[in-house]
């Protein structure tokens, strides 16, 4: 099932690295570069502090097919998207509940429960996207004010966590994240869902 959550969720997250190579209009080479960046980023940075070896898409690398045909896909048909702003949001959105899953899902398959598995369930799900928004001089999904992605994330990690503690059954547990993840992302898109920001305030004598 892990695998599975890694190839869907790196297929997704490589699709929306496409959308933005679009909107920054690069050539076919740049949309490879960002839809690899994209998709195995945040799943590279897991690997690399859980101390797995080989890294996935180096073990696997059909991983890397899947971001060449993601590129491909948008390079010819990303014209006929008439937002691609609105197809890039809501895209991500299920990218970040599945890579949340896969996340949480390879931490408990190495051992971590707690605090590591959450950890390593917000990175894999939002380390890649933040890459791609970086490098294409984007503003971050990550940093937009008040809007639910990293707090969704760790929602989603924390249930599976929850899960995992009580023992319950582990594709439970990941299915669950991924729900969590995900309504709150899309509530956050469709219906404005916020947390509260900071704003400051001139000091009182």
């Amino acid at each position: 099932m892990i695998i599975w959550l890694d190839y869907i969720s790196v297929f997704i997250f490589a699709l929306t690295g496409a959308l933005v190579a679009s909107r920054a209009q690069l050539d076919i080479v740049g949309f490879l570069f960002i839809s690899a960046l994209t998709a195995v980023g945040g799943g590279t940075i897991r690997d690399l502090l859980l101390d797995r070896n080989p890294i996935f898409w180096i073990n696997d690398p059909r991983f890397l097919s899947l971001c060449v045909i993601a590129a491909l896909i948008v390079f010819f048909t990303a014209h006929r998207f008439e937002s691609r702003y609105t197809a890039l949001v809501w895209l991500d959105s299920f990218a970040l509940a599945i890579a949340v899953a896969a996340g949480s899902g390879i931490a408990i398959d190495v051992g971590h429960t707690g605090a590591i598995l959450i950890l390593m369930g917000i990175v894999t799900g939002t380390f890649g996207g933040m890459m791609r928004d970086v490098v294409c001089n984007e503003v971050p999904l990550v940093l937009k004010q008040g809007e639910l992605y990293v707090s969704a994330a760790f929602a989603g990690a924390s249930f599976a966590a929850i899960c995992t503690a009580l023992s319950v059954s582990q594709p439970i547990a990941l299915i669950g994240c991924a729900c969590v993840t995900w309504v709150l992302r899309a509530g956050s898109i469709a219906f404005g869902w916020r947390l509260p920001v900071y704003k400051s305030r001139p000091p009182k004598f």
